[in-house]
């Protein structure tokens, strides 16, 4: 909208999170900003970056440095990609529209929620750099999830990016206490159209989560979903190698370590704590890319040390997008980027190349047992 500006005071991502919570209803405060049942995994996520120290190094020869990166046949001024986040007109009138905006203004991706609250299309019309990818939750109406998908490659998103992660929903507590629903005039504006989910016709007992999961993607329905478009394919959710592994079996193009911001299954550990055992099994076979818990430039060292080609930013750019609207979430990008630059400069990277595990210190009675 024409009266969003950055506020002067905010030099950092946290500084928008006030702002946010400001401007943001209850019930939408607690679903922008909370996690599956007691949090534990969400508070996770930020402590284990901050438990990873870096080591910096002198003298190193920076001249014609770089962040440059290439993705799935696009090419990237920096490493920094927006992360799917469902119904973002709940933090701006212009919702989607409005995201889309900001990250073109700094030439960044956008990966777009099947659960926007604009219609895809839409979207990608507003976007002038056409950096999109579309982000699929597999529906219980397959003809429905190809028709999700037709509909993203004609509106010319890049890649298909199928979240694995959440076939139930997390138990958010915060947003039961707060009673969220969403508002009049907000709605997943792409699935409007889905058929009801058919009545469980199992046996006795009753079914394991209501019988959502009678209808659930599996494994053994991947090649379907590869039938599908002949887009790069990323799965997001991946928080285990064997699940790494399965999907390269499967033949899929990158992979999302995640463990969904904290918002499903809560006590599973950090996600950048699980990046280097899958970085480990994948062995740079297909790109990883890294989301949940990315709030400085030096978080996102740090997971590309550990084996990220790129990483994915959550809420943040929510909470711009409701303080400052799109020069809030264009922002919030150029922040992480001088962040990301400055890191690289002190630890001696030239360009994304250069970053490697050597850039983090161990104590040295880590090192011994090495």
């Amino acid at each position: 909208m024409g009266g969003d500006v950055i506020p002067p005071e905010v030099a950092a991502l946290e500084d928008y999170v006030p702002l946010a919570r400001e401007r943001l209803t209850a019930p939408a405060w607690a679903y922008v900003s909370g996690g599956a049942a007691d949090e534990v995994t969400l508070r996770r996520n930020r402590t284990a970056f901050d438990q990873l120290l870096l080591r910096t190094r002198v003298l190193a020869d920076l001249r014609q440095g770089d962040t440059r990166l290439d993705l799935f046949g696009q090419s990237y001024d920096f490493p920094i990609l927006l992360a799917p986040v469902a119904y973002l007109k709940l933090a701006h009138p212009e919702g989607e529209l409005a995201a889309v905006r900001g990250a073109a203004a700094t030439d960044a991706g956008l990966v777009v929620s099947t659960h926007a609250s604009v219609s895809l299309e839409q979207i990608a019309a507003g976007s002038p750099s056409k950096r999109l990818w579309f982000q699929l939750y597999v529906q219980p109406d397959r003809e429905f999830t190809a028709g999700l998908v037709r509909r993203a490659e004609a509106a010319g998103y890049a890649a298909l990016v199928v979240t694995l992660d959440a076939p139930v929903g997390g138990q958010r507590n915060r947003e039961q206490r707060a009673r969220f629903g969403l508002p009049p005039g907000i709605e997943a504006v792409n699935t409007r159209e889905l058929p009801p989910l058919p009545a469980y016709a199992g046996g006795r007992g009753g079914p394991l989560c209501g019988g959502i999961l009678e209808s659930a993607l599996t494994w053994n329905d991947f090649d379907w979903v590869r039938s599908l478009t002949r887009l790069p394919i990323l799965v997001k959710g991946i928080m285990n190698p064997e699940d790494a592994e399965r999907a390269i079996q499967a033949g899929v193009d990158g992979l999302v370590v995640s463990n969904h911001g904290g918002r499903t299954l809560d006590t599973q550990p950090a996600a950048i704590e699980v990046l280097p055992e899958v970085a480990d099994r994948v062995r740079g076979r297909v790109p990883i890319l890294f989301d949940s818990g990315i709030r400085r430039g030096t978080d996102v060292l740090k997971a590309l040390a550990l084996g990220a080609k790129a990483v994915l930013v959550g809420r943040p750019y929510v909470f711009a997008l409701a303080a400052a609207g799109s020069p809030g979430v264009a922002h919030v990008i150029q922040i992480l980027r001088a962040e990301l630059e400055v890191a690289m400069a002190l630890t001696g990277c030239r360009n994304l190349r250069a970053i490697d595990r050597s850039v983090l210190w161990k104590p040295a009675a880590a090192r011994a047992m090495n």
